[in-house]
């Protein structure tokens, strides 16, 4: 379908080999990261028996894994694929906060901008996963641990001015909205309201995308069920329905680029004035764990652009990370050396 009075695009036209060397240049982008921080834990197990108190499994504890999640895992994502990243968020003093911290200090990455908060609760998803020996393991139980309250406003303003001193010196600012409230649309107007130049801010935003039409966004990198839930709508293979939500929320927000993301489907991107574009997903459609893989999805983007892509060559980019990322199991990553791989053997292939 063509959209009357829109320049084409022609995706088929990218040079993958440009692409290659767009991320090529990613290495050493500054991204500032703004968003709630999760931990995900996974406890993994092995099945001993049923018990005899209820009809339910017993696991003998094997190993526990905490790893980014949330808007800390697009952070991760971001310092995989080579970007000098500096997180912005709020933890609480507890053992996964604590986790947290560790985990970026380990990977050499500054963390003076992640405020730990005295008696608060670290947004925390605990993935139980059982199997039998010498089989994978599958998830079984999810308990999720979250803080009763918004931060206070005074810890807010703290990551609002670090945000804004932070910004001026970035080459891209992402925003990741998981709905705790370390990010609100009135804090990222204050932000961008100090920029004084051209960078690409990026926001995925699960539950009030358009509360920041406000806000100087320039990219947003919903899924499709969000945009679904944002237009009270279901798109599934109707087109035209994924037409009219991704051209009203370009619209209303004034973005310059919308990825939707679409599971199996792949992504469809929109830009003002041009037509849309379908990219199918890359790889097998039969994804091993979709667990993170927006988060991978916004790092892939925003990094791109950073980079001097065009928005379709960032789709294509980001694309091809998205597929990679979700034949990993648990809150993964893709690192910039596996992305330049997968890059250029899907070249070689379509010039063999």
């Amino acid at each position: 379908m063509r959209e009357t009075g829109k320049k084409p695009h022609d995706s088929a036209s990218v040079d993958l080999l440009s692409l290659a060397e767009c991320v090529d240049r990613f290495e050493g982008k500054r991204v500032v990261v703004l968003g709630d921080f999760v931990a995900d834990s996974f406890q993994s197990g092995d099945i001993t028996r049923v018990s005899r108190e209820a009809p339910v499994l017993i696991l003998r504890h094997r190993q526990t894994e905490i790893v980014p999640g949330g808007g800390a895992n697009a952070a991760n994502n971001f310092a995989a694929l080579g970007a000098r990243v500096v997180p912005l968020s709020i933890v609480g003093d507890d053992s996964p906060g604590g986790s947290l911290i560790d985990y970026f200090r380990h990977k050499k990455v500054d963390v003076s901008g992640i405020l730990r908060v005295k008696g608060r609760t670290t947004p925390t998803k605990t993935r139980f996963l059982a199997g039998w020996t010498h089989t994978v393991a599958q998830q079984v139980l999810r308990v999720d641990y979250e803080p009763a309250t918004p931060p206070a406003d005074s810890d807010l303003h703290k990551i609002q001015s670090l945000a804004q001193a932070k910004i001026k010196s970035a080459d891209a600012f992402a925003i990741s909205d998981y709905g705790f409230g370390v990010v609100t649309p009135a804090s990222i107007r204050a932000v961008t309201a100090a920029l004084k130049r051209d960078i690409p801010v990026s926001l995925d935003s699960r539950y009030q995308l358009t509360a920041y039409r406000r806000a100087a966004i320039t990219n947003a990198t919903p899924n499709e069920a969000e945009l679904e839930a944002l237009h009270h709508t279901s798109i599934g293979r109707d087109k035209l329905a994924l037409e009219r939500c991704g051209r009203a929320t370009l619209k209303e927000m004034k973005l310059r680029s919308l990825v939707v993301t679409r599971g199996k489907d792949g992504m469809a991107l929109f830009e003002p004035d041009r037509s849309t574009v379908h990219l199918s997903v890359h790889g097998s459609n039969q994804a091993v764990d979709v667990t993170g893989a927006g988060d991978t999805v916004l790092a892939a983007y925003t990094l791109a652009l950073a980079s001097g892509a065009s928005a379709i060559e960032a789709a294509h980019i980001a694309n091809i990370a998205g597929g990679l990322v979700v034949m990993k199991r648990g809150t993964a990553t893709i690192s910039r050396d596996e992305l330049l791989s997968a890059i250029r053997a899907a070249a070689s292939e379509t010039t063999s």
